[in-house]
């Protein structure tokens, strides 16, 4: 029988919090031991609740105390949750995966500490697909992402080139580049991106379009791989987060799916 993991969560918000209750609700071979925000009273409220509450820590001393360390905080900390976790040779799982991609030298470091980085699926489907696809040759791959204006507010690229995205009336492309310019002008918006780019031919050959689309309501991702296996076209509709219409309701299951990945006698997939 596999051990039992220790986990320690860096964020306590839509993503987060929903994992810690999902947690200390009880899950075989899983253990929530500590957790860690910014705003220490808001976090203390959310877990005192809890059946077992676990212990509130800083943001750089999760890696003390769990097996697993899972970032669910805002891209701003991300270095801080995962240099402590890799420095320690945890289980480092990131929900920013587009925080990841401009600090490629974290996995550099995980090889000398003996850490591991586990990228969850996040809202995205199909990447054991591209995966296998992208062991043989790959002409291509895109990822068009459609949002509702009000997810894609405060973006750092929009900021820039003063975009008003509430004011667009129509489906509109807001940005178009690759997978590695978009982490950087949209770190809140595009870990799908990231992951598939991860997953796939990697950030500077992945390319992405992002729509401010104010006549969806669910955050659209449509991917479309060209490979000499296969031709993949995948699209995904998630129903956005009440607590952050940047996040959709699917990416914490898929984090806790991710988790039960890690001591499951039978896995099916990543």
């Amino acid at each position: 029988m596999a051990r039992e993991l220790t986990v320690g969560i860096g964020g306590l918000g839509a993503i987060g919090g929903h994992l810690a209750r999902s947690l200390d609700a009880g899950v075989e071979g899983l253990r929530l031991v500590a957790v860690a925000a910014r705003d220490q009273a808001k976090a203390r409220q959310a877990i005192a609740g809890f059946r077992t509450p676990p212990a509130l820590v800083g943001l750089a001393e999760l890696a003390e105390h769990a097996d697993v360390v899972v970032e669910a905080a805002p891209a701003a900390v991300f270095e801080q949750i995962a240099e402590s976790a890799i420095a320690r040779g945890r289980i480092f799982v990131p929900s920013s995966v587009g925080a990841l991609l401009p600090r490629m030298h974290l996995v550099a470091r995980a090889k000398e500490t003996g850490a591991r980085i586990v990228v969850p699926t996040g809202a995205l489907l199909g990447l054991d697909a591209v995966r296998a696809a992208a062991e043989g040759e790959v002409e291509s791959v895109t990822i068009q992402t459609r949002k509702p204006p009000r997810g894609l507010e405060g973006a750092p690229y929009l900021v820039a080139n003063a975009i008003d995205v509430l004011a667009i009336t129509q489906p509109t492309v807001v940005f178009k580049g690759n997978a590695f310019d978009a982490a950087r002008g949209f770190p809140a918006n595009v870990n799908v991106a990231a992951a598939l780019a991860l997953a796939g031919i990697g950030p500077e050959r992945t390319m992405v379009e992002i729509w401010g689309d104010p006549t969806v309501t669910r955050n659209t991702h449509t991917i479309r791989v060209e490979a000499a296996a296969a031709r993949l076209t995948m699209t995904i509709e998630n129903v956005p987060s009440e607590e952050n219409p940047r996040t959709g309701k699917i990416t914490p299951l898929s984090i806790l799916a991710c988790l039960r990945g890690l001591t499951s006698t039978l896995k099916v997939g990543t």
